[in-house]
């Protein structure tokens, strides 16, 4: 049974340095499929008749609504509550005009207890940034252990340079990467207690449609690479975000047996052995390769 990050105090540990990387095929953004409602099949669209003898001329001024306007008005008035039912949930509405001009942001919101998924998730950043037009944000999710526990533990002091997150700022972004350490196959209780506080995103479907990807740290070879991914997407389901794997993307760097390897085609991952092992060279490549990918599919469903 791995227990991830958690297991042992980093013993004079120290930071690996840059992976290799592997080269991605760059995503071409092709041309949006969305169309514009069409007006003959809006009733919001319909022209107004002929001004009538006593119409004032002003009134005969009005012009027509136009097609942009009556989409407009179409997705406001879907994503408008009912008063009358309580338990209404907002749909997303698609639309083809651009979401904004600034870049694409992917969060890379994670846990680490003793540096290991923090590791991975600089060396994810960096692949991230790699992409023209999108940029990464790193987060960490709140503590739950007491200080006086994490001390008996000796978990190092926390990265005060990366800030705190909380489920409300999730909307912003425009994709994910969750770096997760593992807990008897699973995640560990602060990650689940951080996706347990987003009830009210789930409830409005406010992260639907989003790309997002998984990373994590395990204790041993068989202590939840693979479950740990597995047992998290329920979680992206539930809130309709899209699970982006890596698959055997890695191209070789998959199929090495000459030492021992995390991730798998979930997702990039390390071993952490008994706390004093970091991420190798390998394990930092498939990191950085990830966050590329990432960063490539959310560029492209934002239609950048």
């Amino acid at each position: 049974m791995g227990k991830g990050t958690g297991c042992f105090p980093s013993k004079g540990s120290k930071s690996v340095g840059a992976g290799s990387g592997t080269p991605h095929e760059k995503v071409e953004t092709g041309p949006t499929s969305d169309a514009p409602v069409s007006a003959s099949n809006s009733p919001l669209a319909t022209p107004p008749p002929a001004a009538a003898p006593s119409a004032t001329p002003d009134a005969a001024k009005s012009p027509a609504p136009t097609a942009d306007s009556t989409e407009r008005s179409v997705a406001s008035e879907a994503l408008e509550k009912s008063a009358d039912d309580k338990h209404s949930v907002k749909a997303p509405i698609s639309s083809a005009a651009p979401i904004s001009s600034g870049k694409v942001k992917v969060f890379i919101v994670f846990y680490s207890m003793y540096g290991h998924v923090l590791t991975l998730a600089k060396k994810m950043k960096e692949g991230v940034d790699s992409v023209e037009g999108v940029e990464a944000i790193l987060y960490q999710v709140p503590e739950t252990l007491p200080a006086d526990v994490l001390t008996k533990m000796s978990a190092p002091p926390k990265d005060e340079a990366i800030p705190v997150i909380t489920a409300a700022q999730l909307p912003e972004a425009d994709a994910f990467l969750f770096g997760i350490p593992t807990r008897y196959g699973t995640m560990s209780a602060q990650m689940k207690a951080f996706f347990d506080s987003t009830g009210g995103l789930w409830r409005g479907q406010s992260l639907a449609g989003k790309p997002a990807g998984i990373f994590v740290s395990t204790g041993t070879q068989g202590g939840g690479q693979e479950t740990t991914a597995l047992t998290t997407i329920t979680q992206l389901t539930h809130h309709g975000m899209l699970y982006v794997p890596i698959g055997y993307t890695f191209g070789a760097g998959m199929f090495k047996l000459d030492e021992p390897r995390g991730g798998s085609p979930y997702g990039a991952g390390t071993f952490a052995g008994d706390g004093t092992r970091m991420p190798t060279e390998t394990e930092l490549a498939m990191a950085e390769h990830q966050g590329r990918l990432t960063a490539n599919v959310a560029k492209l469903l934002a239609r950048k």
